[in-house]
């Protein structure tokens, strides 16, 4: 604190105006180099956004130039402002790093938004920290808080420098990961199951790596990950096989590609299209919009009926009673007609009408046809066709019978009479 008031008091109006002039100048140029590389570049990626100055580009090339500039004034005058940029574009480099990264990771999910938040108070805390020179303060406050882990002592500063670099590490592999889906394997793997597979696969090695590279820097010991990886083995055997057969099963249905997304599949009495397949689990979302979150193991074990992979021509009725005195001849070709206008409707097999019965009320038939799609629904098509029956049939001037009973009475019972002599 008391080196960024000896800074402040050095300032005068002429150094100020000097260190104004490059910040502006630092500023403009970063600007154009970003405006330069944002024009027909696509605007979801991480570096260039909707905007030039929400990019990652302009604050990184800001970050730089100010550096420099801070630098190369630091040997001639008191340098205040630029010292103060500095770890400004520095936040704002590892906030759009972190939120660009997240949002490209994880789109539309509501965690990535409050990750964001959080980074954002932490590092805008440290930057204000740097500026007032309160930093370095902390961190030696934090490396004499110690904790014991049985005969080893372990700094404060240690544990958060640990927390850190996994953070760092970690936000770097998912951005090389989502940068390879998105730039290598979109292009090389046309199927959208492969490109699950290697995109899981990618993101679980470069995670691995990475996090053993960050627990080195750390300092911890790498040969006493043998014996966490021999309880983690013991514990897959014993509590997480459940979850450690979901995770294998995953990765057979994405290699085996019996199940792939977009394809319309009947789990357990459920029917919906397959919208995404997890590591862990499968998505499934029905024509009502309801969506049931499967396990992958079921998919191995149970049956599974998928319309989609194994047969693309889906059966569906309609039953209709015309009245006794009706022609069947005419009654098949109105019906016909009727599901052949229908575009939905499959000319091979062609639509087919059966006379199924002498119902009480006049004849009953049964119209059959085919549809190649059911995952745009069934009941739209059959209400379309129910319209077209009803029109043709009151054209020809069929009649459709209402249900009529007749109730008879074998006796009854005499007459009683009342109190005052008469009937009641």
């Amino acid at each position: 604190m008391d080196d960024f008031f000896q800074r402040f008091a050095q300032v005068d109006g002429h150094s100020l105006w000097i260190e104004f002039a490059a910040l502006v100048a630092s500023v403009a140029v970063a600007w154009g180099v970003g405006r330069w590389f944002w024009r027909g570049r696509p605007k979801e990626s991480i570096w260039f956004t909707r905007r030039v100055f929400d990019g990652l580009l302009f604050p990184v090339v800001a970050l730089v130039l100010t550096d420099i500039m801070r630098r190369v004034l630091l040997g001639s005058q008191p340098v205040l402002m630029l010292s103060i940029a500095v770890p400004v574009f520095l936040s704002l480099v590892v906030i759009r790093l972190v939120a660009g990264v997240l949002s490209a990771v994880f789109p539309d999910h509501p965690v990535v938004r409050l990750i964001g938040r959080t980074v954002s108070w932490i590092v805008w805390l440290c930057s204000v920290l740097w500026i007032v020179g309160l930093l370095p303060v902390m961190v030696s406050e934090l490396e004499s808080i110690t904790v014991g882990f049985g005969k080893t002592r372990v700094s404060l500063y240690m544990i958060l420098q640990g927390v850190l670099s996994v953070g760092v590490v970690l936000v770097v592999t998912l951005w090389i990961s989502a940068a390879l889906e998105q730039r290598v394997l979109k292009h090389a793997v046309a199927d959208l199951s492969m490109r699950k597979v290697a995109a899981n696969a990618i993101r679980a090695l470069l995670l691995f790596i990475g996090l053993l590279f960050a627990l080195s820097a750390v300092g911890v010991d790498l040969t006493a990950l043998s014996v966490l990886g021999g309880a983690l083995g013991v514990g897959l055997g014993f509590g997480l096989q459940k979850l450690a057969a979901n995770y294998v099963s995953g990765f057979v249905i994405l290699l085996e590609r019996s199940i792939r997304i977009g394809d319309h599949v009947k789990v357990d009495n459920f029917e919906g299209r397959v919208t995404d397949i997890k590591t862990r689990y499968t998505l499934v979302r029905a024509l009502n919009g309801r969506e049931a979150i499967v396990p992958n193991e079921s998919l191995i074990t149970s049956r599974v009926e998928n319309i989609t992979h194994v047969y693309r021509r889906f059966k569906v009725e309609t039953n209709i009673v015309v009245g006794s005195n009706s022609d069947p001849e005419q009654v098949q070709s109105i019906l016909c007609a009727a599901a052949a206008a229908q575009p939905r409707v499959l000319r091979d097999p062609a639509p087919v009408v059966f006379f199924v019965n002498f119902a009480a009320d006049g004849l009953e038939f049964s119209l059959n046809f085919w549809i190649a799609d059911p995952e745009n629904g069934q009941l739209n098509v059959r209400s379309a066709i129910n319209i077209a029956i009803l029109k043709g049939l009151r054209e020809a001037g069929i009649d459709i019978p209402s249900p009529q009973r007749v109730v008879r009475f074998a006796s009854l019972p005499p007459k009683a009479a009342s109190p005052l002599g008469g009937p009641l």
